[in-house]
């Protein structure tokens, strides 16, 4: 299947949450805690019995882990949609992943490491897995990419990246289709929706629901294991400090929460249908590991786009940071 010959469904499932256990060189954990293999075979396929195609996993995810898990699920959906990243590398016996980043020459066999995982002769598209690498870096790594592509490998490519300038240069490259960036409610990012609107890239939205915090669950008080990544305080985590939700989102979250719940919607649904109210191009890519999660964000669909009088009012209340990388 190539990825830019088929329709899209709005909404992808997130496949990090599914991946398990993984850590850096320190030991810090970069998985989500309490992940079961059984109850996350049920989920994927809980998604595919709601209407989801499109699958974005990692190398990365639990090392390896994560598209081991899809390629049983997937085995017999010729209509899924699997997107994959590359550019983290790992060691899939310790479940650890290495920040050295690749060279061009480590392009090609880690597509064919991940062919191999997902059991996938053709992988529909596969994205930079290094948000902050300069241009003049990843050119050369989208160039064994374009290679993957004419071998009949890959369906196309993209990049995982919040850096509007980097996307803006990279734009044009043969089989470039896709930027994967990180957009919800309580940040924005205008910048990045113009320039995937004016190159026809297809936008897919990481963190459409901040790490879980929009799921509405959290309080001031709770407290996140450090066995899971949203506890261990590293400083790129924003929704969470040391497990404890950022209070600034969650004030942001109290202004806009009924707002959110309107017309019957859960607040995870408002928030993905605040999304497609945003940019009806965009694609969000939500992270689930149980059935009852799957089943929740699948119905947001059947929603729709927020209004605009709600978007307007949501606008009027939320102060919100834009991303202007």
């Amino acid at each position: 299947m190539n990825f830019l010959q088929h329709e899209i469904a709005p909404l992808g499932l997130g496949c990090w949450p599914v991946g398990g256990d993984m850590y850096a060189p320190d030991g810090t954990s970069l998985g989500y805690s309490n992940v079961n293999d059984k109850e996350s075979i049920k989920a994927l396929e809980a998604a595919l019995a709601n209407g989801i195609r499109l699958f974005d996993t990692a190398a990365a995810y639990g090392a390896g882990h994560s598209e081991r898990l899809l390629a049983k699920v997937l085995a017999d959906s010729s209509d899924a949609i699997v997107v994959t990243k590359i550019g983290i590398p790992i060691d899939e016996d310790k479940k650890q992943l290495s920040f050295t980043p690749i060279s061009a020459a480590d392009v090609l066999p880690a597509i064919d490491q991940c062919r191999g995982r997902l059991q996938r002769d053709v992988i529909d598209l596969v994205l930079l897995h290094q948000n902050e690498l300069p241009v003049d870096d990843a050119l050369p790594l989208f160039e064994q990419m374009n290679t993957a592509v004419e071998k009949g490998w890959i369906g196309a490519y993209g990049w995982s990246t919040d850096f509007t300038d980097s996307v803006r240069q990279v734009a044009a490259q043969s089989n470039f289709a896709a930027v994967e960036h990180a957009m919800n409610v309580l940040i924005d990012a205008p910048a990045l929706r113009q320039v995937t609107r004016k190159h026809q890239l297809i936008p897919l939205i990481r963190s459409p629901l901040a790490m879980g915090l929009l799921s509405g669950n959290y309080t001031p008080d709770s407290k996140i294991s450090s066995q899971d990544v949203r506890g261990t305080g590293q400083g790129w985590l924003q929704y969470f400090d040391n497990g404890k939700p950022n209070p600034v989102y969650l004030e942001r979250l109290s202004a806009i929460r009924e707002l959110l719940q309107s017309g019957g919607r859960s607040t995870v649904q408002g928030a993905l249908c605040w999304l497609w109210a945003r940019n009806n191009e965009c694609i969000p890519i939500p992270g689930a590991r149980t059935v009852q999660q799957v089943e929740s964000l699948a119905q947001a669909v059947s929603f729709g786009p927020l209004p605009d009088s709600v978007m307007a009012e949501i606008e009027s209340l939320i102060d919100r940071e834009e991303r202007a990388r």
